[in-house]
């Protein structure tokens, strides 16, 4: 059974989430603001985290930052307000999955969930069920069906975000790749050429799998367009 923490200071939101949650066969847990939830999480294994931005105590912004820096990588739902664009933006870029304006119906959250679960499943075809994926590329190894990766062989913690903006890259060596194309296929959003996101996460992947980030070997950015993967 997958596990769910719901953080809402709204009883009623949680109620009603945990209602839906619980008849899809989800076992619940809640909190009513940011202390509590980041305590939880931080101590609890779950698959999955509903989390509003505007919490008592700490905020959920804060909260997703302080579970990032942990190195705890379970997805993350942002509930933000309709015009907390903002507040969206920097959520996604210190490592939420998704978000979802409210008002919402637990019927969007249910298909949300489901459909980041979908992408962060390990995708094995049936020529490959005998055998694991790997994708190679100089000092850097993938495991796909292990979301497993290495560099120079030492293993490598990277959030979910992280792990399929690096498999888009080794799979597409040489390609030069828009902002846009990558906000669209790892983030499916289209956020009105704020592509900033990108950059950050980029950034991030690049101190994690760089021997000199600063001067990157393998994520090059091609100047006025976006980057390719060099091996």
């Amino acid at each position: 059974m997958k596990k769910i923490l719901i953080v809402d200071d709204e009883p009623s939101i949680i109620t009603l989430l945990t209602f839906n949650l619980e008849k899809e066969g989800y076992q619940v847990t809640s909190a009513e603001n940011g202390k509590d939830a980041y305590e939880i999480a931080s101590t609890q294994s779950f698959d999955f985290i509903i989390l509003d931005i505007m919490l008592p105590i700490i905020d959920g912004i804060e909260v997703t930052k302080k579970l990032r820096q942990e190195k705890v990588d379970t997805p993350i739902l942002m509930l933000t307000a309709k015009d907390d664009s903002v507040d969206r933006i920097l959520g996604l870029e210190i490592g939420a999955d998704d978000y979802l304006t409210k008002p919402f119906s637990p019927r969007e959250i249910i298909a949300r969930i489901k459909a980041i679960t979908r992408r962060l499943e390990p995708r094995v075809s049936l020529e490959e069920e005998e055998s694991t994926e790997i994708l190679n590329a100089g000092s850097i190894s993938c495991n796909l069906s292990e979301h497993q990766v290495t560099v120079h062989d030492i293993p490598i913690e990277l959030t979910p975000k992280e792990f399929e903006l690096l498999v888009y890259f080794m799979k597409r060596k040489g390609r030069v790749i828009s902002r846009d194309t990558l906000l669209d296929r790892i983030w499916h959003f289209d956020f009105d050429g704020q592509n900033r996101i990108v950059d950050v996460h980029v950034g991030h992947l690049r101190e994690k799998v760089e021997d000199d980030p600063k001067h990157p070997k393998y994520i090059q950015t091609v100047r006025g367009f976006g980057y390719k993967f060099q091996e």
